[in-house]
């Protein structure tokens, strides 16, 4: 059975780090993507990365968020950088093969983990 497993949230101050990592129990999708949903907020993507390396980013984030993968451990990171209070939020990883911004494009999600930005 497929998992993914997200860890690293936590609570910083505006212009904190965070990296967040999500273990996968196999690795056999085209893309992994981080998505984040803040309080009365839709879910929304963040970054959509391909199995062969390239990442995109939401216009929010670019610049500030940098995308990264273990091939050895199966998990993706999430280097967040520069942090604002907009960017608290619960943030999930999802897989799948349909390497697209909306969440239909991903079956498998993981439990998510918290980011909360104060400033």
């Amino acid at each position: 059975q497929v998992q993914l497993v997200e860890s690293g949230g936590g609570s910083v101050q505006a212009g904190g780090s965070l990296r967040l990592a999500c273990a996968a129990s196999i690795y056999t999708y085209a893309c992994m993507a981080w998505f984040r949903q803040a309080p009365g907020k839709e879910r929304e993507g963040v970054a959509v990365f391909r199995r062969y390396g390239t990442a995109t980013y939401a216009d929010s984030v670019k610049g500030r968020f940098t995308v990264s993968r273990d091939s050895a451990k199966n998990t993706l990171y999430l280097q967040m950088t520069n942090l604002k209070p907009e960017d608290t939020a619960m943030y999930y990883c999802a897989a799948g093969w349909a390497c697209a911004w909306s969440e239909q494009g991903y079956p498998y999600w993981g439990q998510g983990t918290q980011v909360t930005v104060s400033s």
